[in-house]
């Protein structure tokens, strides 16, 4: 099977497309079952606990937008779409959602911490992985705008010849 054999790269497509499908289920299912299970162990504790843990999980949510996103975009390339608008479209989502996880995560989660009474939260979290996702997003969102302009640009090269 040679290199670039096209049947080969849409096959890979096609399971990396389910590998996310399943994380993005699972990972959510485990997110969602949460406040269920602090609702059903009840113990009289207070309701502004469960919204501190919703709060705690909202960049995951985001995360797993991203995951989705990239799945999404090799589900398109798997049937057949051109890759450079592919690509192009699932940068940029791909970008906003780990940049705003990433921002979530340094700046917002700690001041709605502090909003809702947490007296250890700062006002911004040294989250390493939250900072290097939120700059990956934003590069990528970035790269996404270039591989836009390069389109425009190669259209408009095109109609001179």
């Amino acid at each position: 099977m040679a290199v670039d054999d096209p049947a080969r790269f849409h096959r890979m497509c096609r399971q990396f497309r389910w590998l996310a499908i399943f994380m993005v289920c699972s990972v959510g299912a485990l997110l969602a079952l949460a406040p269920v299970v602090f609702l059903l162990r009840g113990e009289g504790r207070p309701v502004i606990l469960l919204l501190r843990e919703m709060v705690w999980a909202t960049p995951a949510c985001l995360y797993l937008f991203a995951v989705w996103s990239i799945g999404s975009a090799l589900g398109q390339l798997a049937k057949g779409r051109l890759i450079q608008p592919t690509l192009s479209d699932a940068l940029r989502r791909v970008g906003l959602a780990l940049g705003f996880g990433g921002l979530l995560s340094v700046f917002g989660i700690t001041n709605l911490m502090r909003l809702m009474g947490d007296e250890r939260s700062g006002w911004a979290y040294f989250d390493v992985p939250g900072m290097t996702l939120g700059m990956i997003g934003g590069a990528l969102f970035l790269l996404g705008r270039v591989l836009d302009q390069a389109t425009r640009l190669q259209a408009e090269m095109d109609e001179m010849i």
